[in-house]
């Protein structure tokens, strides 16, 4: 059985990424790429966050495409998604108010 280096419990009953989720700001805007193309951009993502697992989250829960960049902490989302992203990101565990919709 795995312990969590961070927490010291098992890892089916770490906390880490809860409490990590807890302290976010998190900014959804929207963009413009080529040929008028738009995307709904998602960011102010800290480290300890499984980028991959919420990017596939809101892919699935949207049908859209998207990436999704670690080092920036920030997930693309193709399409103008700005109003239905806020809701998703709260059922995955992130607080309301720390969630801004620009």
């Amino acid at each position: 059985m795995e312990i969590c280096p961070k927490c010291g419990l098992p890892e089916q009953a770490c906390v880490c990424e809860n409490i990590v989720k807890s302290s976010q700001r998190i900014r959804i805007t929207t963009d413009k790429k080529r040929y008028g193309k738009v995307v709904t951009v998602v960011d102010g993502f800290d480290k300890g966050i499984d980028l991959k697992k919420i990017a596939k989250a809101l892919k699935n829960e949207l049908a859209c495409g998207g990436t999704f960049d670690k080092d920036a902490g920030m997930i693309e989302l193709q399409g103008d998604h700005l109003q239905k992203v806020r809701p998703i990101l709260v059922e995955l565990g992130f607080e309301e108010n720390s969630i801004e919709t620009e």
